[in-house]
Formats: C-alpha cells, sequence, structure tokens
C-alpha cells in the first residue's frame, strides 16, 4: 500500500506539473497575440502622426529615446534590451531568478510597454526578443502560483514558446531552444519545449488563423545560381551581421574608453541615438522606422524599394539597440538582411529577386545572432518556401563562418554576461 500511495503522489505531482505548463503556455499565447497586435496598432499611430507632422520625429523620437531609457534604467534595469539574455542569464539559476527582477512580471510589463512606447516613437526594434523574456516571465509566474518548482528546462520552454507564438513558427521555436537558450539540451527539457510550444501555436493559430508571417513565397534556384548567390550573400551577411554583434558587444563593454561620456550621461546619449533614428527615418521617408516589416514582405514578393532601405536600416537599428532602452532586433535584423538581399538582386537582374533576398535575409539574420538552424527553419516557416532549403542552409553556414571570424563570441551569449553576473546565487 506504501508504493501505491507513493506512486499516486508520482502522478499527481506530474499532472500538476503537465497543467502549470500548459496553463503558461495558454497564457504566454494570448500575451504574444496581443503584443503583436498592439505593435502594429503603434507603427501606424506613428505613420499617421509623421504625415500628418512630418518633422515631428526630430522631437518626439529623441525625447521618447531618453524617457524610455531613463525609466528602464531606474525603474527596471532588467528590461533593457533585447530580453533573450535575460532568459539565457535566469536558467543558469532558475530558482534565484525566479525570485528575482529578470524573469518578473513587473518586468515583463515593463518591456513590453517599453517596447510599445518605441515603436510609437519609431524605433528599430522588434517584439520577438521581447517577447521570449515575457513568455519566459509568464511561465515563471504561473509555475509559482501554481507552487510547481521552477527549473532551467521551464524557463527555456517559456522563451521558445515566445518564438514560435511571435512568428508563428513552432518549429523555429523548438530550434533556437536547442541552439541558444539551452546549453546543455537534455531530453526532457526536448519534451517539455514541444509540448509548450505545441500549446502557444495552438492558441495563435486559434485567434489568429493559420498565417504565414512573410505571405506565401516561391523561390527556386538551380544549383549553378545556388553555387553563386548562397557564397555572395553568406559572406556578405556573415560580414555585416558580424560587424553589428561586434559593435553591439563592443559597447556593453564597462571598460569601453568610447563609453566613457556615455555612462556618464546614459539619457543624453539615448536621446542622441533618436536623433540618429529620427534623421535616418527622415531622409529615406521612413523606411528604417519600425520593424522594417512591411518593406521585407514587399521585396519578397517581387517589388522593388528605394535602395537605401538595408543601410538605413541598419544605422536605425543600430542606434536603437545602443540607446539600451527595450526592443528586440531579430525583425530588424530580418529587414536589414532583405535590403542587402535587394542589393545583391540588382546585379543580377535576370535572376529571380525573391530568392535572393531571401538568401539575403537568412545570411544577415545568421550573421547577427549565429544560429543558422534557426535562421534556415524560421526563414522556411515564415515563406512557407521548401524549394530554398538547400541555399538557405549554404548561406547560413557561410555566414556563420565568417560572422565567426569578425566576431568569435555569439552576440546573446555575451550580453547575458552582465545579467548572470548580477543574478544572486
Amino acid at each position: 500500500m506504501p508504493s501505491l500511495n507513493r506512486l499516486t503522489r508520482k502522478h499527481v505531482a506530474a499532472l500538476h506539473t503537465r497543467s502549470a505548463a500548459f496553463a503558461g503556455a495558454v497564457a504566454l499565447g494570448l500575451v504574444a497575440i496581443s503584443f503583436a497586435r498592439m505593435g502594429d496598432v503603434a507603427q501606424q499611430l506613428f505613420s499617421r502622426f509623421v504625415a500628418a507632422f512630418p518633422s515631428a520625429p526630430f522631437v518626439i523620437t529623441p525625447l521618447t529615446f531618453a524617457a524610455v531609457t531613463f525609466l528602464t534604467r531606474r525603474f527596471f534595469p532588467a528590461a533593457r534590451g533585447s530580453g533573450i539574455p535575460q532568459v539565457m542569464a535566469a536558467s543558469h539559476k532558475p530558482e534565484s531568478s525566479a525570485q528575482g527582477d529578470l524573469l518578473s512580471i513587473r518586468t515583463a510589463w515593463a518591456k513590453l510597454a517599453g517596447t510599445i512606447a518605441m515603436l510609437l516613437a519609431g524605433g528599430s526594434v522588434g517584439r520577438e526578443g521581447p517577447t521570449v523574456q515575457i513568455s519566459a516571465a509568464l511561465m515563471v509566474a504561473v509555475h509559482r502560483w501554481l507552487r510547481v518548482p521552477v527549473s532551467a528546462g521551464i524557463i527555456i520552454a517559456g522563451g521558445a514558446a515566445g518564438v514560435a507564438a511571435a512568428f508563428n513558427t513552432p518549429l523555429a521555436g523548438v530550434a533556437f531552444a536547442i541552439e541558444e537558450l539551452a546549453s546543455a539540451f537534455e531530453q526532457r527539457v526536448a519534451v517539455l519545449v514541444m509540448a509548450t510550444v505545441m500549446i502557444a501555436g495552438l492558441v495563435s493559430l486559434g485567434i489568429s488563423g493559420d498565417y504565414v508571417y512573410f505571405g506565401a513565397v516561391n523561390g527556386a534556384l538551380p544549383i549553378a545560381a545556388m553555387l553563386l548567390f548562397s557564397p555572395l550573400a553568406g559572406i556578405a551577411g556573415g560580414l555585416l551581421g558580424g560587424l553589428f554583434a561586434r559593435t553591439l558587444m563592443a559597447f556593453s563593454r564597462p571598460d569601453h574608453p568610447w563609453l566613457a561620456p556615455a555612462r556618464k550621461r546614459p539619457v543624453l546619449f539615448a536621446a542622441g541615438c533618436g536623433l540618429i533614428v529620427a534623421a535616418t527615418g527622415w531622409f529615406t521617408g521612413g523606411l528604417s522606422w519600425g520593424t522594417g516589416y512591411d518593406t521585407s514582405k514587399h521585396l519578397l514578393a517581387g517589388h522593388g524599394s528605394s535602395l537605401s532601405f538595408g543601410p538605413a536600416k541598419f544605422i536605425a537599428t543600430l542606434a536603437t539597440a545602443l540607446s539600451g532602452a527595450p526592443g528586440g532586433i531579430f525583425a530588424p535584423s530580418l529587414s536589414v538582411g532583405a535590403g542587402l538581399g535587394q542589393s545583391i538582386s540588382i546585379l543580377f537582374p535576370h535572376d529571380p529577386a525573391g530568392a535572393i533576398i531571401l538568401l539575403g535575409m537568412v545570411g544577415y539574420f545568421t550573421g547577427v545572432v549565429r544560429a543558422p538552424m534557426t535562421a534556415v527553419i524560421i526563414m522556411m516557416e515564415m515563406t512557407a518556401d521548401r524549394t530554398m532549403i538547400l541555399p538557405l542552409f549554404a548561406t547560413a553556414l557561410i555566414a556563420d563562418a565568417v560572422s565567426a571570424l569578425i566576431c568569435p563570441q555569439k552576440l546573446y551569449h555575451a550580453l547575458s554576461g552582465p545579467f548572470r553576473s548580477s543574478t544572486p546565487s
């Protein structure tokens, strides 16, 4: 009889744990959808305001950057930046992190509000990185409310489900967990990740429908073209992406000589970054503001855009990231890659532009985050294109190798260091 009681208690505990994971996945799926819609509305409001008052960004953008940075640094320091480094740091000390600020609900709401505020001001930010931190925080909160122990697997599963819900890409969520969030990916964690991603994906599908993030893209390259364009996109994407990552990492170092004046006046520095973003958007007719989603989708569909899109988006995204305000770099990086692909396609007018742009996106994205498997899977799921898998993999592997030469350490791993050292043992 004692053994039967122990078995019953074991089953009840397992059911309790699964219930907590299910409830957390449903909650984060709902929040991710709401976050996405709020982000779209914020960008639309900014575009309408600029249409009515063209010079307004020169005032609104720097002031918003300064205000958001001040509030974040003063009251919500764990909400700054992307959000992915915070989740990576928290997964190393799950028990103490569950009690701290990295994955608190207070930080999650600050992250959401800060990112929306940046989009309202034209900041070149994405919501995917913030969704990862918000989702992990929700998973931790639900487990704490239900008195279920918080493990590294819970945090990783929440973050992975955030990627899946943000992009409607469940496979990419699993891949991202393997490549970036988990340093030691055990089978037990894998099952939890897949279950959580699946539930969050079902919630997203049930509310938003079976949509494809960038719309269906039908591109194909013959072997000869692949042998030409994959190295081009891989080398260019790896160089530019590695340069972006190295710059961001250099400015995150406390001993960097260029940062001495900025560290004394971080709010003023953020305002300067906002002024750069405002000027870049003004000179390009608004192409560099926001996530860049609409222009990227336009390019993938085979339509043209200004060649200034890629360079302007690179500058705006770097300036926004350096400001220290909340916001991710996923979507803006894909937009920079689309601009890079467009520049390459101009040199080859008789080849399919959409396919080349797709290679540019995966090349630059891989160059920044150094996660080639995630980059390929996320692009396949966001475009519903399976014919490009070989060129995409070739481009991603080349970009990863080139980026590693410029920036040996992975971006998110480097940025997670300060958060990891500030987490109590």
